[in-house]
């Protein structure tokens, strides 16, 4: 069977149609609820000063980087000589040297939580990004921040897996597909910026 060029062109466009649509079923069936209350745990870490950690893996981890940008230069646009109502945020994604040691040493599990260790005190956030909800560094990660005394929110696909009963508050796309899972977790990263650009 050969196929025309028109042919081609309507099976690449009705591609491109399933897969927006399926992005707006997730984005449909986002908790504004849950949104909400991760929005309040971002709210209590600026009005705290308490510092946020964010991590993530693959897809997530450039997703933590991006998140760590936006919360730390576009929120509070028309304050920038302002030193104060600004988010402390790092992600824990961005030092190669140091999370390649700790894989070699250590083992890729304790990645973030050796990073943790040495960073945290009681009060700080952390945010966890996972597709899958189970990867065992992020697990970890959760773990140990929960014992240090800091809060933990996710921002979570498929079940929510693990990291669900593990953390304080969580965002859940609910989907399979990591494409979708990522796409809305960077929509996620967008939205509470802009609510802490928008605040008074």
């Amino acid at each position: 069977m050969t196929f025309t060029r028109e042919s081609k062109l309507a099976q690449r466009t009705e591609f491109a149609r399933q897969y927006i649509d399926g992005l707006k079923k997730c984005l449909d069936l986002l908790s504004l609820d849950q949104i909400a209350q991760v929005i309040g745990y971002l709210e209590a870490a600026i009005r705290s000063g308490s510092r946020i950690f964010i991590i993530g893996n693959g897809g997530s981890a450039a997703t933590a980087s991006h998140m760590a940008c936006d919360l730390g230069k576009n929120t509070f646009k028309e304050r920038y000589t302002d030193p104060e109502n600004r988010f402390q945020v790092m992600a824990l994604t961005d030092n190669t040297p140091w999370i390649t040691a700790l894989a070699n040493d250590l083992g890729y599990d304790h990645i973030f939580s050796e990073q943790l260790k040495n960073l945290i005190t009681r009060g700080d956030l952390v945010i966890a990004i996972s597709g899958s909800g189970n990867s065992k560094n992020i697990l970890e990660g959760i773990k140990i921040a929960k014992e240090l005394g800091a809060k933990v929110v996710g921002l979570l696909g498929f079940d929510g897996g693990k990291a669900k009963e593990m953390v304080d508050a969580f965002i859940l796309v609910e989907s399979d597909q990591y494409g979708y899972v990522e796409d809305i977790h960077m929509v996620l990263d967008h939205l509470l910026t802009s609510f802490f650009q928008l605040a008074e």
